[in-house]
């Protein structure tokens, strides 16, 4: 049972994904929100009926999964179509990552949000007892993109116009990892990291 919680997020290609798995080979537990996610519209979920009504079937895939192509065009294309999806996630999305961390054993668990700041930040997530961001500078970023998905830069540019600022993520961190360089120094600033968080929360009150 952890009740000492920590918050990781991080811009797209920032990172957080390798510093997630850094925390899990210490043996910490991970609660991931992008899981979360695709569990909360599941085929045959209230949350994808959810989906269906606010946007219509075209966002259905022929086995009546999400198809989330087609609805990743429309919220990259409107930001309140963006808006509408969230509204139907996010809940969801805080509920199971709730009870996952609660749940987990060990000193203290981490729940992974990439959408931290965007999804409001500490007033949506209230329980969370630090904020980790994983920080990497927008080219850093734009060049992992295009190496990682082999998109045009366009596609890259929107997709980091589409997220939180660094300056918005940075004003709700409590510990700043910087990524910019190899992902083999990760382990030892995750490290430095994990014995912070242990001692912290032993001396939670």
């Amino acid at each position: 049972m952890s009740d000492y919680i920590i918050g990781l997020t991080g811009g797209v290609a920032a990172g957080k994904s390798a510093v997630e798995a850094c925390f899990r080979a210490l043996g910490v537990a991970v609660a991931d929100a992008d899981a979360a996610a695709r569990d909360a519209l599941a085929a045959g979920s209230d949350g994808l009926a959810e989906v269906v009504s606010a946007f219509g079937p075209t966002v259905l895939g022929p086995e009546g999964q999400l198809d989330r192509a087609a609805m990743r065009r429309q919220v990259f294309a409107d930001p309140e179509a963006r808006k509408r999806l969230e509204a139907i996630v996010h809940p969801r999305v805080r509920a199971a990552l709730t009870k996952a961390c609660r749940a987990a054993p060990g000193a203290y668990a981490v729940a992974s949000i990439p959408l931290l700041a965007e999804g409001g930040g500490r007033s949506a997530y209230p329980w969370l007892d630090r904020v980790l961001v994983v920080d990497a500078p927008v080219p850093v970023q734009m060049a992992r993109l295009l190496r990682r998905d082999g998109i045009d830069e366009a596609l890259a540019r929107a997709m980091i116009d589409a997220q939180a600022t660094r300056q918005q993520r940075l004003a709700i961190a409590d510990d700043v990892l910087v990524n910019d360089g190899a992902l083999e120094a990760l382990d030892a600033q995750v490290a430095a990291l994990d014995r912070l968080y242990r001692t912290q929360a032993a001396n939670a009150p």
